[in-house]
Parts: structure tokens; sequence; C-alpha cells
């Protein structure tokens, strides 16, 4: 996209993306998420405003994985003020809301770096909920991050054991030790 469109402005792309989502077809809205992908440098922190529009519109993890991870995310390592916004997300009534504030950390947690503690604290407060997809969004990170940083997780998730999904923790104890593993296990039973 970028090759056949280098030049395109922010004005331009929030324009394409606001003519692609007005219309409530999934294929129309993916491809507005690919856009905003592909053109993720050009989004400034006012524009959190209209992708959490977005997010709150997508009511499907289809759209709101793309847009959370691929965009939301790197729009807040480059501009660190609008993670202040990920922090009203993280306790908003709407599951793919809070689904979102956890995923958009996802991207430079699993490069090894980002923002632990952030999801450390997102993910302790909602711990105990019955969504699935918020249960399975806190396992995804917790594994995609424990690929580079196994102990870290371990060290976050040994005490919560008891409290996390069974989903939670198959995904968590994926790229752990054998050794942890069995330790979260038995934390788990008590």
């Amino acid at each position: 996209m970028r090759k056949l469109h280098p030049d395109l402005s922010h004005d331009e792309l929030v324009e394409v993306v606001e003519a692609l989502w007005i219309a409530p077809v999934h294929e129309r809205r993916m491809v507005a998420v690919e856009l905003l992908d592909a053109y993720a440098d050009r989004l400034v922190p006012a524009d959190m405003a209209l992708l959490e529009r977005l997010l709150r519109e997508s009511r499907t993890w289809a759209l709101v994985d793309g847009l959370a991870g691929s965009v939301v995310g790197p729009l807040v390592e480059r501009a660190p003020t609008a993670a202040a916004v990920l922090d009203r997300w993280a306790v908003d009534d709407d599951f793919w809301i809070r689904r979102s504030a956890l995923l958009a950390l996802l991207e430079s947690l699993r490069g090894g770096g980002g923002d632990f503690e952030r999801f450390g604290k997102y993910a302790d407060a909602i711990l105990d909920e019955k969504e699935f997809f918020i249960r399975k969004a806190i396992g995804w990170v917790l594994r995609d991050t424990a690929r580079k940083r196994p102990d870290v997780v371990f060290e976050w998730l040994l005490p919560r054991a008891a409290r996390a999904s069974g989903v939670t923790l198959r995904e968590a104890c994926e790229p752990l030790s054998a050794e942890q593993c069995a330790a979260v296990e038995a934390a788990r039973r008590g």
C-alpha cells in the first residue's frame, strides 16, 4: 500500500479510513484497519479519540486486535503521553476496550521491552473476569512476554495463579520452564 501512495498525508489517511468505516461491512473495516497499520507513523496522540471510536464500533476481535496491537500500540510507543488513555481504557465498562488496553502493550512486550508494570497493573485488576476475551488476552500477552522474559512473567503470575483462569494459565505457561509451570500449577491448587 505504501508503495502505491507513499505521500499519503495524515488528513488523507483519516478521510479514507472514515469513508471505509462508515458502512458496517467487515471487509471495508478490515481494509481501514490495514491502512491504519500501514500508515501508523502518520498518527498523532490526538488520533486516540478516533481509534477509541473505531474500537468501540468494532465489536469483534478480528478488528479490535489489529487496531489495538498494530495501531494503538505503536502510537503509544512513539508518544508515551497517549498511554494515559490506556489507563482509562483498562477500567472501561466495554470489555473490548479493556482488551484493547492490554493488547496495545503486546508488541513492545513481545519484543523484550515494553511497560510490563503497566500491563501487570491492568491485568491484575481484571484477572478475575469471566469474559473469555479478557482471559485470553491476559494469557496471550503473558505468553508472548515470557518468550523473552520468562522470569518476569513467572514472578508476576505465581502469586496470582489461584485467581487466574485456566485459559490464562495455559497461555502464560507455554514458554515457561517445566519447573516454573509446576510451581504455578501448585500455587493454583493452593
